[in-house]
């Protein structure tokens, strides 16, 4: 998981917002089924898009103000962000392609 920034409440605006690459950023738990599913697909993406799109984890367990702001009801919840603005919010497990799909959009 070296590739993932894994981010808090407290470095969300400086990391996120304020990021001069796009981010997708997946909000997750430790308890989450689907999201033991997604993890490893996302670990592929950070490799994968590397230089081109900031990866980052956030646990929702440990920070509540940032998932609350965006209204995350479920995990996996994958926010994609492009210059500081939500570009697209994708909830639930989804397989490697869709991603990409979308990912290649904030491109």
């Amino acid at each position: 998981m070296s590739d993932i920034l894994q981010v808090t409440d407290a470095d969300f605006e400086e990391e996120i917002i304020k990021s001069e690459l796009p981010v997708m950023v997946d909000f997750w738990a430790e308890w989450c089924g689907p999201c033991k599913i997604v993890g490893p697909t996302v670990e592929e993406l950070a490799k994968e898009y590397e230089g081109k799109v900031k990866i980052a984890k956030m646990d929702v367990d440990s920070n509540r103000e940032t998932p609350t702001k965006f209204g995350i009801r479920n995990i996996p919840t994958l926010i994609l962000f492009k210059d500081g603005e939500v570009f697209q919010t994708i909830v639930g497990a989804h397989p490697k392609s869709h991603l990409e799909e979308e990912l290649n959009k904030l491109l």
